[in-house]
């Protein structure tokens, strides 16, 4: 049987820590040639190197970062068991990890992730931004429960995906009160030339506003490009130009960015998901999120016929 020698785990746990073996010196109260020689020994027991150097500083290797992460959840262990053994309270709230398309507008993501406080159990969310690729990448490598995109994802190599639909949703055009009782006036044609604040090319949001573009034989003129759909807004509030948003947060722009509605334009919507590596969620918060998208935010039969039920 394969033992792991744990004195030798916290040596490099420590060492990732404090960022070098000369602050984990200080930490540990050891010699910093023997500190060195534990880890060395740990990478051999391991088989893989667990530092690079950059420069004068040590950095971990993709492999470290992993063995990092289980350190991390061992001592977080042991440091609740020496809680429980003393009588301290041990309360650890449900950690859910989500991964989100940086395309999605904030007030999308913020109605679609609250439904995960108010399961029984406490909740730790964290949530991470970016790009769909990177957040893919994360997801395989089981940092994230679920990730949330405006997007299928297609054409990916040696990972298999799973696509939950949540729901869809197509856009309003969103402009100063002035500005949009003005362009209320014979729209569509209004659009022509009009000032735009458009979310990027690859998000879904932009593809069904260009779609609709060409359907119309709209042209626009585009005053500036956003991969943050909350700069786009802000933008519109200033009055420098037309700005969309899915029309199911429609109360929430208007409120937040005190913005009048031009128009509802449902012919293309855009479709959301919630992306995993399993086939079912089990965790809970999920499962919140799903049913709650599903039923209450997009109200989508279709998809609220593949919610899962309570387990």
């Amino acid at each position: 049987m394969e033992w792991l020698n744990y004195h030798h785990l916290l040596y490099f746990y420590v060492v990732a820590k404090e960022g070098g073996i000369a602050r984990a010196s200080e930490q540990l109260l050891l010699a910093q040639p023997t500190i060195s020689a534990q880890i060395h020994a740990l990478e051999e027991s391991l088989g893989d190197k667990l530092f690079q150097r950059s420069g004068r500083r040590l950095v971990l290797t993709d492999f470290g970062r992993m063995v990092f992460q289980y350190a991390e959840e061992i001592f977080s262990t042991g440091r609740e068991l020496m809680d429980f053994v003393h009588g301290r309270p041990t309360g650890k709230p449900l950690r859910l990890n989500v991964g989100v398309s940086d395309f999605i507008p904030k007030t999308l993501v913020h109605r679609l992730l609250m439904p995960a406080f108010q399961i029984p159990e406490k909740i730790h969310l964290v949530c991470h931004e970016d790009r769909p690729e990177d957040l893919l990448m994360a997801l395989s490598a089981h940092k994230l429960d679920v990730m949330l995109t405006d997007a299928p994802l297609t054409n990916v190599p040696h990972i298999r995906t799973f696509h939950h639909a949540l729901g869809a949703s197509g856009f309003s055009l969103y402009a100063l009160a002035d500005e949009a009782e003005r362009y209320q006036k014979d729209f569509p044609k209004s659009m022509n030339g009009a000032p735009f604040l458009l979310p990027m090319e690859n998000s879904g949001l932009r593809r069904s506003i260009d779609q609709w573009f060409e359907e119309e034989g709209i042209h626009p003129r585009i005053v500036a490009e956003f991969q943050d759909t909350a700069l786009a807004k802000a933008f519109g509030q200033a009055g420098l130009g037309i700005f969309a948003a899915p029309t199911v947060v429609d109360e929430d722009v208007r409120r937040e960015f005190a913005v009048q509605r031009i128009a509802q334009v449902d012919a293309h919507a855009t479709r959301y998901y919630a992306i995993s590596v399993e086939r079912r969620f089990k965790h809970p918060a999920v499962l919140a999120i799903l049913r709650a998208a599903r039923e209450k935010i997009f109200q989508d039969p279709e998809a609220a016929a593949a919610t899962p039920g309570p387990k």
